[in-house]
């Protein structure tokens, strides 16, 4: 909860503190929610209803007022709610930015999980193999792949993804589907994106892995285990990799917290309406509130992944419980 706060005060301090300290205004910070060449009484206005014009610790109580138990805006005729939790009212689009972002977290907590389950399966696989065959042609030419997977960015592989698959070969489809509506084309329409996502990010999880199986199987209780006549698939599983599982546990919560905040140039290329195409929408419209509300939404799912390394961490690691 400590960490929520920290988050939301730092967040707060970008958008409206740093405005601040590098010169701009409120009549500034207020002209952006009202179209060209505005009169001094429309900026007024609007800087009054929005309380721009309070001091910045008022700002901030209202700020994490609205989160909590909501706000009330004073759009001058009418005033509208922001229901709990409030993250901010896009004044552009006339909405909240929370009701905005719950009708796209499914699609981009599809894209998340099921490129998150590919990349996993397929580089722990790899670098597991690579490292007990090491410098075998299997080991060689699966980690030249991890390095030009990692080297090639994603608006590069996606669209050459869409260029085969949807148009050379037209086998996935373009318009997404909720999975609740058509499952079979829900993931027709993400799986290009999942492979695309799963490139990129098993390429680090193989060479992770490769690197912590190749220390482990050197250890002392690895010798052990093999003296007692345990199978070779139980030394390697149950005791090589489960050490080795450390370091790509602490890597997978962060990349699935950051991604769950939004796959930027993930949902653009593959025209996915999920949070990191609203959060391109925000910059591209000049819409503080969304992009304020993204980046509140991004921060809380780094944390709960953070939560969740912890207690994954005594799952995989004996150790960590004893300690």
């Amino acid at each position: 909860m400590i960490l929520l706060l920290v988050v939301t005060a730092v967040t707060f301090a970008i958008f409206f503190l740093l405005p601040r300290l590098v010169g701009q205004s409120a009549d500034q910070l207020a002209q952006q929610y009202i179209g060209k060449s505005p009169s001094k009484a429309d900026i007024a206005a609007v800087k009054h209803n929005l309380g721009l014009d309070q001091p910045l610790y008022v700002q901030y109580w209202h700020f994490i007022k609205g989160i909590v138990v909501g706000t009330d805006y004073n759009l001058g005729p009418k005033t509208v709610h922001c229901d709990v939790p409030c993250f901010g009212y896009s004044f552009k689009d006339h909405v909240a930015v929370w009701s905005q972002l719950t009708s796209r977290i499914p699609i981009t907590l599809s894209l998340a999980v099921g490129a998150a389950v590919l990349w996993l399966l397929s580089g722990v696989a790899v670098g597991v193999i690579s490292a007990l065959k090491p410098r075998s042609l299997f080991d060689r030419t699966f980690m030249g792949v991890a390095l030009a997977g990692v080297s090639l960015p994603m608006f590069f592989t996606g669209n050459l993804a869409i260029l085969l698959f949807t148009y050379t070969w037209p086998i996935f489809g373009r318009t997404y589907v909720p999975f609740t509506e058509n499952p079979a084309q829900w993931a027709n329409t993400l799986f290009p994106a999942w492979c695309s996502l799963a490139l990129l990010y098993s390429a680090i999880y193989a060479r992770l892995t490769r690197s912590g199986m190749l220390e482990t199987m050197n250890e002392d209780f690895i010798r052990t285990a093999r003296a007692k006549g345990l199978p070779e698939r139980t030394v390697v599983v149950r005791h090589g990799l489960r050490a080795a599982l450390t370091p790509i546990i602490t890597v997978f919560g962060m990349d699935v917290g950051l991604l769950l905040g939004g796959a930027v140039i993930t949902e653009y290329v593959f025209s996915l309406p999920g949070v990191g195409q609203y959060a391109v929408q925000g910059i591209t419209d000049n819409d503080l509130p969304k992009i304020l509300g993204v980046t509140l939404l991004a921060a809380i799912f780094v944390v709960i992944a953070n939560l969740l390394v912890d207690v994954l961490y005594a799952a995989a690691d004996p150790r960590v419980r004893l300690s």
